[in-house]
């Protein structure tokens, strides 16, 4: 329970603008009993205690220091594999937005599973993740870093860039220290893993395909 508080505390503190209401409508996402189809729903959740106006304000007027916050996840404990290994995996997931043709900087994202066909293009905004795995039966993940891919980014120099920056964060924080086992970077055969391991040589990662790699 303190590091729990501690982490609202700290969160809060990277809260750079409409503090109280960004603060209660992270908690109402969190804690809303089923997806949000709509914003203003979230001010029929408990833990909002502010009308829909100070919703929208928050959203339109807000602001958060996104690497205090970057910084605060580093720091945070991590859970280790064996011999108190590190593993990250790294992927795209889109926010599809078929039915935003007006919203800027859609592109087509590669999703499976929505139909009788293996694939569909859908539009949308694809969004890279690294996130820190832990051992045993569970579909948890601890999301350290996510940056939006756009229209004219390369998306391996974007991961690169964000693989960097974790493992450059995480040495700050302590979370790796010489001799320790290096980070090993999870990923899916669709990444360029030769080009990314020459970009990132002087950082203590070893990299690991997905298993579409065999398929």
């Amino acid at each position: 329970m303190a590091q729990a508080s501690r982490f609202r505390g700290e969160f809060y503190a990277c809260l750079s603008a409409r503090q109280d209401e960004l603060f209660e409508l992270t908690g109402a996402v969190l804690c809303v009993d089923g997806p949000v189809v709509s914003p203003v729903d979230l001010t029929m959740v408990p833990e909002h205690r502010r009308g829909h106006g100070a919703l929208y304000g928050a959203l339109n007027r807000g602001g958060i220091d996104i690497e205090r916050l970057r910084t605060l996840l580093s720091g945070l404990p991590l859970p280790r594999f064996e011999g108190r290994r590190l593993v990250l995996a790294v992927d795209v997931s889109p926010w599809l937005r078929s039915d935003a043709p007006c919203s800027a900087d859609r592109l087509f994202c590669h999703v499976y599973g929505r139909a009788k066909s293996a694939s569909q293009f859908i539009p949308g905004w694809p969004y890279s993740f690294v996130a820190v795995l832990e051992p045993g039966a569970t579909s948890w993940t601890g999301i350290l870093d996510v940056a939006r891919i756009g229209p004219e980014d390369d998306a391996t120099a974007v991961t690169a860039a964000q693989i960097r920056a974790v493992a450059e964060r995480l040495v700050a924080a302590g979370q790796w220290q010489s001799g320790d086992p290096d980070i090993t970077i999870v990923m899916d055969a669709g990444y360029e893993v030769t080009r990314l391991a020459w970009v990132l040589r002087i950082f203590p990662l070893n990299w690991s395909a997905g298993s579409a790699a065999t398929e």
